[in-house]
């Protein structure tokens, strides 16, 4: 789904075979919490995606580590800016790799791109869609005949619902800053301006062109930074280039506590190392459960945290490592089994072909994992009447390399502390959904929105649930609806 045209596109890379992704990163003033985690998660299954598919991936995801809050929190603090982001880009790479989020190609720092920012400013200068005004250069936006292609809004309209600086030296309210001059105490630069630093917008339009080329493939972020940031690097970008920017966008949606979103008035905001560290979560969170929890939500919906949010995602781990552990037992198996290998080897091909499928339809992560669920239930039932050994080896190799893409199923299943061997048994625990007719489900899934819309989450929980044990896997999309699959 590309938010320029906001519908889905067929992607087809500048250079076949290789993608070039820039996502914008975090501004290094404060501890990361739950919805950078979600956006790092997204973006790490994509590229992981990407690279299953063939694709040499070129990811470049930013490090802001010159701005307003930061040098804000140093006063706040007294102490200097620069410790202030040493501590915060160690924290950030610390959450990532507790995570399990791979580390991008390259990670960019504005500071380390002062040359470039400045050549960029001086070309929208030269080129008539910047000026300067006492040592501050803003961008005019009335130069850019396409502004607002991003995020589908009117200028008129910008203006009316924005909260705009008032500055009687811009040409237009909406303007914004490319460089601002550096007042006492503050980090600053020489510039053919005067000393200063740059704006928000500048850092990534220059870290962006130079690290994957004037136009690229994708550029991600979460939904907030649709407007303005990644609408003026489009306007920027595109007047210093003369070139589309990038071809393809990408957003993730809100995390919410409760259905409030994160806010710190609300004291609602859960951090990356609160979630680990606290003794609430010290023995029930891994990187698996919270990726398997944001990657059961399509990455364009909102996804909400309740308080049974983990212990759902464990669940369903532990249903995944249970067979895992069953098939690591069935090894030993003798070649010969009741089940034969043809069969086993169909349903390892459906559940490729299904992953594949969904991860194809938009990175739609949740009708991936529901695929995998699916298989499960079948394999299980194939191990309850017995398996060859070899065959076991071969499912249990499928589910981790496809568990890979999405950073799940990489434990060793003895010691995935969480799972609880159910008892072998020879009859299927997994029900078939034949036994409620389309009426029935429908019923069901219209029950649990009114559930939802009166915020009856325990209630919606439960349906859900219920038919999820009934072999019926529910799909909250992207626009508010519902869709099922048996």
């Amino acid at each position: 789904h590309n938010t320029m045209t906001g519908k889905k596109e067929a992607f087809e890379p500048l250079v076949p075979g290789k993608v070039g992704m820039y996502v914008c990163g975090v501004t290094v003033y404060d501890e990361c919490h739950l919805g950078h985690a979600r956006s790092a998660i997204v973006f790490d299954a994509i590229r992981r995606y990407l690279q299953y598919r063939g694709f040499a991936v070129n990811y470049v995801r930013n490090f802001t580590d010159v701005d307003d809050k930061i040098i804000a929190r140093a006063n706040q603090e007294a102490e200097d800016w620069t410790a202030i982001v040493a501590r915060y880009i160690a924290a950030f790479s610390r959450d990532m790799e507790r995570l399990s989020v791979t580390v991008p190609n390259q990670e960019p720092r504005a500071t380390e791109h002062m040359p470039e920012i400045i050549s960029m400013v001086s070309g929208l200068i030269d080129k008539g869609v910047a000026y300067e005004m006492e040592g501050d250069v803003y961008y005019s936006i009335e130069g850019f005949a396409d502004y607002g292609c991003l995020s589908h809004r009117k200028l008129d309209d910008m203006l009316a619902g924005a909260r705009v600086e008032v500055d009687e030296r811009k040409e237009h309210p909406m303007d914004f800053a490319l460089w601002k001059a550096s007042k006492s105490g503050e980090p600053a630069w020489e510039s053919p301006w005067g000393k200063g630093r740059p704006g928000w917008h500048i850092e990534c339009s220059a870290m962006s062109v130079k690290h994957l080329g004037e136009t690229f493939d994708i550029h991600g972020g979460g939904e907030d930074l649709i407007f303005p940031h990644h609408e003026n690097e489009i306007a920027q970008s595109q007047a210093f280039t003369g070139k589309p920017f990038a071809r393809y966008w990408i957003h993730n949606g809100f995390v919410t506590i409760h259905a409030e979103k994160m806010s710190k008035s609300l004291g609602n905001t859960f951090t990356i190392r609160a979630l680990f560290d606290a003794s609430g979560y010290t023995e029930t969170v891994t990187a698996e459960i919270i990726r398997y929890f944001v990657l059961s939500a399509h990455y364009r919906s909102p996804i909400d945290v309740q308080d049974d949010s983990f212990q759902e995602s464990k669940r369903a781990l532990n249903n995944v490592y249970d067979l895992l552990l069953r098939l690591e037992e069935a090894k030993a198996t003798p070649e010969s089994a009741n089940v034969s290998d043809a069969d086993i080897d169909a349903i390892l091909t459906k559940l490729q072909q299904g992953f594949e499928i969904a991860m194809d339809d938009d990175f739609n992560t949740p009708e991936a994992i529901g695929e995998i669920q699916r298989v499960r239930a079948e394999i299980n039932a194939c191990l309850a009447k017995g398996i060859s050994g070899a065959t076991a080896v071969k499912a249990q190799d499928k589910l981790r390399n496809i568990g890979q893409v999405l950073g799940l199923f990489q434990a060793q299943a003895k010691n995935w502390e969480f799972g609880e061997k159910a008892a072998w048994t020879s009859e299927l625990t997994y029900q078939p959904s034949s036994k409620l007719s389309e009426a029935d489900i429908e019923a069901m899934v219209g029950e649990r929105k009114k559930a939802r819309t009166n915020k009856d989450w325990k209630r919606s929980d439960e349906i859900r649930d219920n038919l999820a044990q009934q072999g019926v896997i529910l799909e909250d999309r992207p626009d508010g609806t519902t869709r099922w699959k048996k």
